[in-house]
């Protein structure tokens, strides 16, 4: 993510922020400035309080992010609400990045044909499961829970587990869809990932009545190895993970190896850069956490065949013409 300032002062802010601490400042972010403005420029976000958001509304109560959410609980569900909060939070940090890589977002009421859309739900009172079918995100608010969703990530050997990483899954599905699925390059993609027409099915109760072995060597997790559908979409996810956290290293001046030879914009769109400055980073950002006494925040190492997938990831995001926030 992109550093951002106070419009009054300049000073630093955090994407979250609804007050500059330095002036007292109130702002917001505004989606198309692309920046924090005062919130006496727009309109305050309806979910303001309910979803502690601070983005600006231009097309309605909502900001573009919150209209995205078709099924929130009830307001009477205060656990519910404290996770849905956090996980609106995560998901703006997701619209916020999906339009800086300019791929496309719509809300479904105003685009029935297709576009992301959110169900929120609260396994509290009913059963949910976390998915997605044709853009349409369903998320177990379970997983605003700390200590629930690292159970499950033990429970699951997984190596990182948050609202933000789920999000990102999810919405890559929708993203095959969208740069693959609908006359994209299905031959090349059937060569690194599998023939994604396989059936989900009988892939998934295998995938759950086995342990993956040897996954290191041609897969970011062991849950990619299932189908796939799901290598693309942990492969999408992990590409969004690398390509944020650079940004946001290299926004507050972060470089291990040295500054890159191509301009920032430049190297943004060429993968052997990102890779060639994500590495080293990595390493020192494990270092810092192993200082502080944590696990390593970047537990993966990417191998040749992994590093193959990503690429063709980025080559289908980079090649495909900028989709301006509406």
């Amino acid at each position: 993510m992109r550093a951002f300032s106070c419009p009054n002062c300049s000073s630093l802010v955090y994407f979250e922020n609804s007050v500059c601490l330095h002036c007292s400042t109130e702002i917001g972010y505004s989606r198309p400035a692309r920046a924090m403005v005062r919130t006496s420029e727009g309109t305050p976000c309806a979910n303001a309080v309910a979803a502690t958001c601070n983005w600006l509304a231009d097309h309605g109560p909502l900001c573009d992010s919150c209209a995205l959410t078709r099924t929130r609980p009830a307001d009477d569900d205060a656990d519910g609400m404290a996770a849905f909060a956090l996980t609106e939070r995560a998901k703006r940090r997701l619209v916020y990045q999906l339009d800086d890589l300019g791929l496309p977002l719509a809300d479904r009421v105003t685009d029935p044909v297709g576009g992301l859309a959110f169900d929120l739900l609260s396994s509290a009172r009913e059963p949910v499961t976390t998915g997605h079918a044709s853009g349409v995100v369903t998320l177990d608010l379970a997983e605003g829970d700390a200590g629930h969703r690292e159970q499950m990530r033990v429970q699951l050997a997984e190596p990182y587990r948050t609202l933000l990483g789920h999000l990102r899954h999810e919405t890559g599905h929708w993203y095959w869809e969208v740069l693959v699925g609908r006359g994209g390059p299905l031959t090349e993609f059937r060569s690194l990932f599998g023939d994604e027409t396989y059936s989900y099915a009988e892939a998934l109760e295998k995938h759950y009545n086995s342990t993956p072995t040897g996954w290191e060597d041609t897969h970011v997790s062991a849950y990619a190895t299932m189908h796939p559908w799901e290598d693309w979409a942990e492969t999408f996810a992990h590409y969004l993970h690398i390509r944020d956290t650079s940004q946001t290293a290299a926004a507050f001046g972060i470089s291990v190896d040295g500054p890159l030879s191509a301009e920032p914009e430049e190297s943004e769109r060429d993968f052997d850069a990102i890779v060639a400055a994500w590495l080293p980073l990595t390493t020192a950002l494990n270092m810092v956490n192993r200082s502080m006494g944590y696990e390593d925040l970047y537990p993966f190492v990417l191998a040749p065949a992994v590093l193959d997938k990503l690429r063709f990831v980025h080559d289908l995001v980079v090649a495909r013409p900028a989709y301006p926030p509406a």
